[in-house]
């Protein structure tokens, strides 16, 4: 658990839906960038974009050496802190758990940070398949906070608007996008 004691702000790291629908009291944003990390849709979503006995897939964050992740920072301030993490808690409840973590501004200067990661051994924890398998599963998938196509449409387009690389997200909008236009 991070604490914000002494600090004056705290900055939370969104990879995912953080960045298109941050629902969070901020003060700043700014693109940053988190080392040894790569963004992966190999969480299963049973609370938001799926449901108990048909999981979604969303993303969380891989250990990979020499890779990076960029996604949009938050500066929160401390007196928000608490709130704002207790609310984050919640949305982030299936097999997410609070990391530090370095952040490397786009535009210059570095700072702590705290990132929502689903590791690897949390009970929702879906693991690479198959390109086909996940599109597959996307597709088929819903849950409270709307369909798992919109979740990824809505984190490309994001991606694409920040202007933030990433070939896993857009491959499989690349052929989420095939799978539709074929029927």
């Amino acid at each position: 658990m991070t604490e914000t004691g002494n600090l004056e702000s705290v900055w939370v790291f969104g990879y995912g839906s953080l960045i298109w629908r941050p629902g969070i009291a901020f003060h700043e944003r700014r693109v940053a960038r988190i080392h040894g990390w790569t963004r992966r849709f190999w969480q299963g979503s049973h609370d938001h974009r799926g449901l108990p006995d048909a999981p979604g897939r969303v993303v969380t964050l891989v250990p990979k050496p020499g890779a990076s992740c960029e996604g949009v920072a938050y500066r929160v301030a401390a007196h928000l802190a608490a709130a704002v993490f207790e609310g984050l808690d919640h949305r982030e409840k299936n097999g997410y758990q609070r990391y530090d973590v370095h952040l490397e501004f786009r535009r210059g200067g570095t700072d702590a940070g705290v990132a929502y990661i689903a590791p690897a051994d949390n009970h929702a924890f879906l693991g690479p398949a198959p390109i086909d398998e996940v599109v597959a599963q996307i597709v088929r998938s819903a849950g409270p906070s709307g369909s798992n196509s919109d979740y990824l449409c809505q984190l490309e387009a994001a991606l694409r608007r920040w202007e933030i690389e990433d070939a896993h997200v857009f491959e499989l909008a690349k052929r989420l996008r095939e799978r539709m236009k074929a029927g």
